[in-house]
């Protein structure tokens, strides 16, 4: 709850319980047992200001004994009220002061989230108000009233806690809205710095393509086709790369064998820790392994983030009887 809205809360009511003490003290017949009267008083102050400024863990959860307080407080409250006084004086407006007293009370009870214990109140203050004074005659003199504060009390606590929800939830919503559109401006960053990178490296064969013409020698061309598959790499598979990786495709070129890489979104919702295993895992598989063809591809797949495949032919229908090296690099480390 906003501290400035509390603030006013509070003080608003510790004012009405005032109020009402007040009520009960200016009496205007002297009642036949003033100290019952004063005692009643004393009680209720020290139970309402309990129940109104007694903090709890929560902050506006009431402590559940100082609810259980008012609800046995409720009780005595107006016995005591009418043993004080004599019946022709029951109905004097210094002697029903309790019947709002008892209503205020309930109304802090479910402000402050105890509301079996705010209604339970209720339902005391109704019994005993119409066994002392009877009930047409304590509707009329603020019985009524004090249903609708609580009645109305209920509801709106009812709908700020369901405002307060609402807002945690936006809040939530916009805080991984502003997460995963971070997340894409540091990727996009990520693949426009790997694209001038690979760019950068293949700049300069291109231009040498270019002034001669195609025209190289077999040290020339290794260096463009190098190039090119570095170029694909960057451009179909940047999640799957760093460094390690870079150089283990690199040397599986110029051993002769072909490299193709496919990023598919297989790493998308893997963690940047858990990335670094994987790709550190296939730098290690590309330079153990002997195929004449490498396949890497990220998937989109529950368990498997990466797959590997070496294939010792060049292509053909026998192809799927020639795979040297399968292997398959989970999303999430393996347990044990």
């Amino acid at each position: 709850m906003n501290r400035t809205v509390r603030s006013v809360a509070t003080s608003l009511a510790v004012g009405f319980a005032m109020y009402f003490a007040a009520r009960g003290v200016w009496w205007i017949e002297q009642p036949t047992g003033p100290l019952l009267m004063v005692a009643a008083i004393a009680l209720y102050l020290v139970v309402v200001n309990a129940a109104i400024l007694w903090e709890s863990a929560s902050s506006v959860r009431m402590p559940l004994w100082v609810a259980l307080a008012a609800l046995v407080s409720s009780v005595l409250i107006p016995v005591l009220v009418t043993l004080s006084l004599e019946s022709v004086t029951l109905t004097a407006p210094f002697a029903t002061w309790y019947i709002g007293a008892l209503g205020l009370l309930g109304v802090v009870c479910v402000v402050r989230r105890r509301f079996v214990i705010g209604w339970l109140i209720v339902l005391v203050l109704v019994v005993a108000s119409a066994a002392f004074l009877g009930l047409v005659v304590a509707l009329s003199l603020g019985l009524v009233g004090s249903l609708m504060w609580v009645a109305v009390a209920h509801l709106l606590v009812m709908f700020w806690d369901r405002a307060v929800r609402d807002t945690e939830r936006l809040a939530g919503i916009q805080q991984a809205v502003s997460a995963w559109h971070a997340t894409q401006q540091v990727r996009q960053r990520e693949r426009r710095l790997r694209t001038q990178f690979a760019l950068a490296v293949a700049g300069p064969v291109l231009s040498r393509v270019v002034a001669s013409r195609g025209g190289l020698d077999d040290e020339e061309r290794l260096h463009a086709r190098l190039a090119e598959g570095r170029l694909r790499d960057e451009l179909r598979g940047a999640d799957l790369l760093n460094d390690s990786v870079r150089d283990a495709i690199e040397d599986a070129r110029r051993r002769g064998a072909a490299v193709t890489v496919f990023d598919e979104g297989g790493l998308a919702d893997v963690d940047e820790a858990r990335r670094a295993v994987i790709r550190d895992e296939l730098a290690r598989v590309l330079r153990d392994g002997v195929a004449e063809r490498w396949i890497i591809r990220a998937a989109r797949d529950p368990v498997t983030a990466v797959t590997v495949v070496g294939r010792g032919g060049s292509g053909g229908p026998s192809d799927d009887d020639a795979v040297d090296v399968w292997h398959e690099i989970p999303r999430e480390p393996a347990e044990g």
